[in-house]
């Protein structure tokens, strides 16, 4: 039987309580490319089993599991925010995908690489350069889904790449950076935000810009990580993330990866037929 849905409060992942909303989740359902009628199907179901202070990760996992069982390849969409938290532990992971991502968008791309700055040497996470453009790029990783970049990551930041830019001054001693960016795979708070904006750096998370954040590259690009798997167990996606493997598109390009899983030609096929299917843009 349907609750009254005005009353029935979740528990989001920064522990605040708000109103389930069941456009809501009807929308994060749309955006895995599951038809209307399988859409107001799995809401609906979620929605008549909710109760008093259900987290909305428990919802999620309920919707997740309906979706998996009517069609994966739609599933492994809709799970694609938690496959970025399934990066980690370690922020590297996280660092290669960011690189795929501007990698696969033209540009010239470097990885941990050291650039001198005034005062001291920095490790920079990426370097891109596309058409003049030279980009000085910041990753922060959190594996907790409530913690957002507050302004303290954009300040700490900004100050780096400004110790990057004095080292150049007004000599000659080659290209200079023209862009810092900080990029997480959460969000950032408001100051963060503003802070950005008031200083000229670029931020980049899972929703900002809008209409460009990392959601929508993925999307556009077809560059979903190897987390966003149904089929992969979390030993064969670590097995797979710790020899720099992120993309799905990396096993379709070269199917010699999974070769070194030890798993069955039947499963290798349902493996690849999932993710193609998947990465079609």
């Amino acid at each position: 039987m349907a609750k009254n849905l005005p009353d029935i409060e979740v528990i989001k992942h920064s522990g605040q309580k708000a109103k389930f909303s069941i456009e809501k989740l009807k929308t994060s359902l749309r955006k895995s490319g599951a038809e209307e009628a399988l859409v107001n199907e799995i809401a609906n179901h979620v929605r008549d089993e909710l109760y008093q202070g259900i987290s909305t990760k428990e919802i999620y996992n309920r919707a997740f599991a309906l979706l998996k069982k009517k069609k994966k390849g739609y599933a492994s969409k809709y799970k694609l925010k938690k496959a970025i938290y399934e990066l980690g532990p370690t922020g590297f992971p996280f660092e290669k995908f960011v690189g795929a991502i501007l990698f696969y968008s033209g540009y010239e791309v470097k990885i941990g690489q050291f650039l001198q700055g005034k005062c001291v040497t920095h490790e920079v996470d990426v370097v891109a350069h596309k058409n003049g453009q030279y980009i000085v790029a910041e990753c922060k990783f959190h594996s907790d889904e409530g913690r957002n970049c507050d302004v303290k990551v954009p300040l700490y930041i900004h100050s780096r790449y400004r110790d990057i830019l004095n080292f150049y001054g007004d000599s000659n001693k080659g290209e200079k950076p023209n862009e810092g960016w900080v990029v997480t795979n959460t969000r950032f708070t408001e100051d963060a935000i503003k802070y950005g904006e008031c200083i000229g750096l670029h931020l980049l998370s899972w929703d900002l810009p809008k209409d460009n954040g990392i959601k929508d590259r993925i999307d556009r690009l077809g560059l979903y990580p190897v987390t966003v798997s149904t089929l992969l167990s979390q030993r064969e996606k670590q097995f797979l993330l710790s020899r720099d493997v992120v993309l799905c598109k990396q096993l379709i390009d070269d199917h010699f990866y999974l070769d070194h899983l030890g798993i069955s030609e039947k499963r290798k096929e349902r493996i690849l037929s999932e993710i193609e299917q998947l990465c079609k843009k």
